[in-house]
């Protein structure tokens, strides 16, 4: 078995495992860009506001890897949400990522409280996919309100929808709502346990310590956190798993030489506890638009 494509609702083919790079280093994301595109992968995920988009094009230059074969995904944070802000976002991230076109620009917020700029910005994404710039667009941490309220307001329905999805948060109910409208649900934070957020979380537990989880892992001679990866690959999702180690971003790829059963993944699925280890995307948090991304 080998690690499945998946086919966006616009008929791109994103690979369902990517290297994911928030809280990587800049100095140590082209060196792990770099291992994850020679081990295999062929979608990495940045975005503006984790200052390594620069060195996410390094990575993929310094691979030998060519460009047509690797999905590069970025965000647009919400400092640059309006029409022509996010249009110069664009620039910005191409600039840095060295690239003429981005496979897959998603809006990082739903910034509920400024939601007329979170529109704009959309359908600044919109023109940007009409002219051929992008390939397919989308959104992150939207709730079920928020895509209700961007779909009113717009033509193209996101490609995609990354959210906080992990076996302790699985999101059931949104993921039914992504399926029926044809939006493939991403999982950042995929095994659990890739970032602490001051203010969320204070009572999490780690995924990676689960029983249930160790206990598959043992079964099948892998760890939990290929486990949790091959789940996310059988249940249709795309998963952004994050490391800088060679070992551990190899690791996380080796996912295709084995299955759960259907009483395994439902075992997983009951872990679900439904509360968040990240932010609410609903919770209001002015800061956020104080952030500024540089020029390239």
């Amino acid at each position: 078995m080998s690690i499945p494509t998946l086919t966006l609702n616009n008929g791109v083919e994103l690979p369902s495992i990517g290297l994911g790079v928030y809280q990587s280093a800049a100095e140590e994301t082209a060196a792990a860009v770099e291992s994850a595109l020679r081990t295999g992968y062929r979608h990495i995920d940045t975005a503006a506001i984790y200052g390594n988009e620069r060195q996410v094009g390094e990575g993929l230059r310094a691979s030998g890897v060519d460009r047509d074969e690797v999905v590069i995904e970025t965000k647009v944070w919400v400092s640059d949400f309006s029409h022509d802000r996010t249009l110069h976002a664009f620039e910005k991230s191409t600039g840095k990522l060295g690239v003429d076109t981005i496979d897959l620009l998603i809006l990082h917020q739903p910034a509920p409280s400024r939601f007329d700029q979170t529109i704009a910005a959309y359908q600044a994404l919109e023109e940007l996919l009409a002219d051929g710039r992008v390939r397919a667009i989308g959104v992150s941490n939207f709730t079920p309100s928020h895509l209700d309220q961007l779909l009113a307001a717009v033509e193209v329905v996101p490609a995609v929808n990354q959210v906080e999805l992990h076996p302790y948060f699985s999101q059931p109910a949104l993921q039914g709502v992504d399926h029926d409208l044809g939006i493939l649900t991403q999982a950042w934070s995929p095994i659990g346990g890739i970032t602490f957020y001051p203010g969320w979380g204070e009572h999490r537990r780690s995924v990676m310590e689960d029983e249930t989880l160790a206990a598959i892992a043992a079964d099948h001679g892998k760890t939990p956190a290929q486990v949790m990866l091959r789940w996310h690959v059988q249940e249709g999702r795309s998963a952004i798993p994050k490391s800088v180690n060679p070992v551990r971003i190899a690791e996380n790829f080796d996912i295709g030489d084995f299955e759960l059963s259907g009483d395994e993944l439902a075992s997983i699925d009951a872990l679900d506890s439904g509360v968040r280890s990240g932010p609410d995307p609903d919770v209001e948090r002015p800061a956020m638009f104080e952030r500024m991304i540089p020029e390239a």
